[in-house]
């Protein structure tokens, strides 16, 4: 009898279905965390003015199913100064980051914007660049 019993037991172990990870289509959206669709996601200044701020403005859409939050937005240095939506953006809805910066010396840069969202990577990274032209003295 104890040995019948055991056999059931383990028969219903074995008959247990095990969950198989999940995996999405690469068009799928994971229902939990918004997406962020971007116009673009670099931005080249070109030529600028030593001693000239420039700003550009990412521009974005949430495709996802839930409400897009950005909970930080960090420069990779302090040249750049981020801005953008600081309210929820509703699926469908667009939203903003501005980069700004101050140009104060003058060469190559190339810096990004790190923002963090409840997206599925958890963040994303901007990237501006440019060239700052010297300004030559008593000009």
């Amino acid at each position: 009898m104890f040995v019948a019993a055991l056999v059931f037991c383990a028969a219903a172990v074995y008959a247990q279905q095990v969950p198989q990870p999940t995996t999405l289509n690469k068009n799928e959206v994971k229902a939990d965390v918004a997406v962020f669709a971007w116009d673009n996601t670099t931005h080249d200044f070109g030529k600028i003015k030593q001693g000239t701020p420039v700003t550009h403005e990412f521009k974005f859409t949430n495709t996802g199913k839930v409400p897009l939050v950005i909970t930080n937005v960090q420069a990779s240095c302090g040249c750049t100064t981020p801005a953008w939506t600081k309210e929820p953006v509703m699926p469908g809805g667009q939203g903003f980051i501005k980069a700004t910066y101050n140009a104060a010396a003058a060469g190559a840069f190339n810096k990004t914007v790190t923002v963090t969202a409840n997206i599925e990577t958890g963040f994303i990274q901007l990237t501006i660049k440019g060239e700052v032209q010297a300004v030559e003295a008593g000009k």
